[in-house]
């Protein structure tokens, strides 16, 4: 009966493992998992672990338990698809609570437009969540939901959580009110009503990199594999065109004219499409990304993740790549300096705040100027009587 157990058990390791290899997973991925599979399997023998206690959490944690080296990703992705396959009676994690189904219409309406990474997505469903209990209990209906309620569930929401961290959710509130009234659930936006308090401290400078940091930051790339000539083009959109991650992440292929050195941007933040002429390093790392880098897919967005299966790359993960080639230059900052970097060199070239205005992509002249700071080389210039 054992010996029939662990041969169906080796069938399924080998079952997963082929519908690895089929979907396009790389080679040493697939050769890590057979590897973590392997020692899952004499783990399994070893310690005559029954059938139905194969897939539990226990088993997993003790199988880590044993084996350090071991992340549990392999045995995770197999437990997965017996249970896709209705051969393992429970999911991996628990299933959590499914809330109303305005609230799940608006986390799948947000996700489809956002491409958010599931952290994110987790958050904003524990205020939801949150939201919704509050409402329970307190016999509130959304309908006739009024600011005073919503002020008084912050209140006892936020109690453990730092100023920081109330800002973000009350911005994951407001974005959940904006579409009650959007769906005509509530007969007034409450959305601009969801205020946190006045901030009296004065606002920080922009950050941004100097010409040598700059300089500095390109030399770090030897773009000797996918990813870093992948990485390479999304950092010189940044930078020469002063794009938001969300933006260089809905570049589809088509948006691209090579022929005349142009981009469209069909999505921005102010909601107005506009045309971008492409300087010859950008079009040069874009081919470069396209020709030699980018996986084979029917997806027509640019940028597509280079493991199996490729799928379009998710905001969050345009700007952590775009972060980690600056941390590796040794620089500080993230992504963002490098569009603030981009309003700084269109000042000091001389543009005037309504033309940064509309290259930024903005919908008020106060939007750009929190990313402006003194023109130095001017000061320079003026106060040092400086020949720059």
């Amino acid at each position: 009966m054992i010996d029939n157990r662990i041969q169906a058990f080796k069938k399924d390791i080998d079952d997963y493992l082929q519908w690895m290899i089929f979907n396009g997973y790389a080679f040493h991925t697939c050769g890590s998992y057979q590897a973590e599979l392997n020692s899952f399997l004499l783990f399994i023998i070893r310690n005559q672990i029954d059938c139905d206690d194969i897939f539990t959490l226990d088993t997993l944690k003790n199988f880590q338990k044993n084996k350090p080296a071991a992340e549990g990703a392999a045995v995770r992705g197999l437990w997965q698809r017996l249970f896709d396959q209705k051969r393992v009676r429970h999911p991996i994690d628990p299933p959590r609570r499914r809330l109303p189904n305005i609230y799940e219409d608006y986390l799948l309406y947000y996700n489809q437009t956002r491409q958010l990474s599931s952290i994110k997505l987790a958050r904003i469903r524990r205020v939801l969540v949150a939201f919704h209990n509050y409402l329970e209990r307190q016999n509130i209906k959304l309908a006739s939901i009024r600011i005073e309620q919503i002020d008084a569930f912050l209140a006892e929401f936020f109690i453990p959580f730092s100023s920081m961290s109330r800002q973000t959710y009350r911005t994951y509130l407001r974005g959940f009110l904006k579409y009650l009234h959007y769906q005509k659930i509530t007969r007034k936006n409450l959305a601009p009503l969801v205020v946190g308090p006045r901030q009296f401290a004065k606002s920080k400078p922009p950050k941004f990199f100097r010409p040598h940091e700059i300089k500095r930051l390109f030399d770090s790339f030897n773009l000797s594999s996918f990813k870093d000539i992948r990485n390479y083009a999304m950092v010189k959109l940044a930078y020469g065109l002063g794009l938001r991650p969300d933006e260089i992440r809905l570049i589809t292929l088509d948006d691209i004219s090579f022929e005349k050195s142009e981009l469209t941007l069909r999505t921005r933040k102010n909601g107005i499409p506009v045309k971008l002429p492409l300087p010859e390093n950008i079009i040069k790392a874009i081919a470069a990304y396209i020709i030699g880098a980018r996986p084979k897919s029917n997806h027509r967005l640019l940028f597509l993740n280079l493991v199996a299966p490729y799928r379009c790359v998710c905001t969050n993960s345009v700007g952590a790549h775009i972060t980690v080639c600056i941390r590796k230059a040794g620089l500080p900052g993230s992504a963002y300096w490098l569009r603030h970097t981009y309003a700084q060199n269109l000042l000091e070239a001389g543009s005037s705040i309504y033309e940064i205005k509309e290259m930024m992509g903005h919908n008020t002249i106060n939007s750009s100027e929190n990313y402006l700071t003194i023109h130095i080389n001017l000061m320079r210039k003026v106060i040092f009587n400086e020949k720059l």
